[in-house]
């Protein structure tokens, strides 16, 4: 089995030191899961509250410059601590610092996938941040969660585990409801539990419950089962690979995507919308039909041939994602018309299929 581990700010720096205690129960339990023929790959928070406590900073920085640098200087301690816990397990450790452009060129997204399988293929557990010296919003992930995610999708695992400072999902705050109890199992995330979970973070990490329920919303939608469970309590990694219930975990429902249509899904960010008519909603969600141009309404946004886009029904919903074959400009020509007509109208035709079900994922189901 192909694991992922999201491990927070939270777990490994939760005054802004390393807890190399923690670390190091995390290393060895993630030892012991490798040593049972299990691939393990981190994605693992803790750079910037490293940094806090090795600048001796009062609070985690705002300003973006400082922010970079603090995590330039926590990047190398949070690295020497993987390389010192897991050097005692027998374990060797791999760095991988990724920026969100990484998983909308797909050529950079093949060659990180590979780089991450041939470490795998090695023996060497990948430990992978956001590489926050550099990124700007533009290519910033938003969370840690969220990058576990795509990872998980970019790896094609298996399974995964979120370690939180909390148990799991609760139906209210236990610290203001002492009768709550956890959510064992989640077969679907509704609206309502994205609302259960809130929002904001912490004072050292960027992600709260609500970043961890979008992280799973993504996983599932990618056919990878998802636990979230307390980081700080030992052993819990092990009793999931024995069939212990532990936490919540969140089991998806459909088929498994394939690496290419995750890469699609999950990876790349829609660059317009193409609203669609009902028979057109239709062929896409309950025929598994191309979408053609007769059935788009209208087109929105400014994107060219090839570039993502979402498939809108007409009551609104984002329905479908895909890689469309012709650009906006060519979409407006020819929304609404017959197949036969792209020539006509626009002098040459790349493809019948304004979006091919090859490269059209559905967001919604029938």
């Amino acid at each position: 089995m192909r694991l992922v581990i999201k491990i927070g700010s939270n777990i490994l720096a939760p005054k802004g030191v390393l807890d190399e205690n923690r670390m190091r129960s995390i290393a060895s339990d993630i030892a012991r899961i490798s040593a049972a023929g299990h691939e393990a790959v981190l994605v693992s928070s803790g750079a910037v509250a490293a940094g806090i406590g090795k600048l001796g900073l009062k609070k985690k920085p705002s300003d973006i410059q400082l922010k970079q640098a603090v995590a330039a200087v926590g990047q190398s301690a949070l690295m020497w601590a993987y390389e010192k816990v897991f050097g005692e397990t027998g374990k060797k450790v791999a760095q991988i610092l990724l920026t969100r452009d990484v998983f909308t060129d797909r050529a950079r997204y093949i060659n990180s996938r590979n780089t991450i399988i041939t470490l795998l293929g090695l023996g060497v557990i990948p430990v992978i941040n956001e590489n926050d010296t550099v990124s700007v919003e533009e290519i910033k992930f938003g969370d840690n969660d969220h990058l576990a995610a795509l990872v998980a999708s970019l790896v094609e695992a298996d399974r995964l585990v979120i370690l939180s400072d909390v148990d799991g999902l609760y139906p209210a705050d236990p610290k203001q409801d002492p009768d709550a109890r956890i959510i064992p199992l989640v077969t679907e995330i509704t609206p309502q539990m994205e609302k259960l979970a809130g929002g904001a973070g912490s004072a050292v990490g960027t992600g709260g419950m609500y970043s961890k329920i979008l992280a799973a919303k993504k996983a599932m939608g990618a056919g990878i089962t998802v636990n979230i469970i307390n980081g700080r309590k030992h052993n819990l990694l092990i009793e999931i690979l024995e069939g212990r219930a532990c936490g919540t975990e969140f089991r998806p429902g459909n088929g498994r995507l394939s690496a290419r249509k995750g890469w699609i899904a999950y990876g790349l960010k829609a660059k317009g919308r193409l609203i669609i008519d009902e028979g057109a909603k239709e062929a896409l969600l309950s025929k598994g039909k191309s979408l053609l141009p007769s059935g788009i309404v209208s087109v929105e946004g400014s994107f060219d041939k090839g570039d993502p886009v979402y498939c809108i029904s007409p009551e609104g919903e984002r329905i479908a994602k895909g890689l469309s074959n012709y650009s906006a400009w060519e979409i407006e020509k020819i929304r609404g018309r017959k197949t036969s007509e792209i020539e006509v109208i626009l002098g040459y035709r790349y493809s019948d299929e304004v979006i091919h079900r090859d490269n059209l994922v559905l967001t919604k189901h029938a």
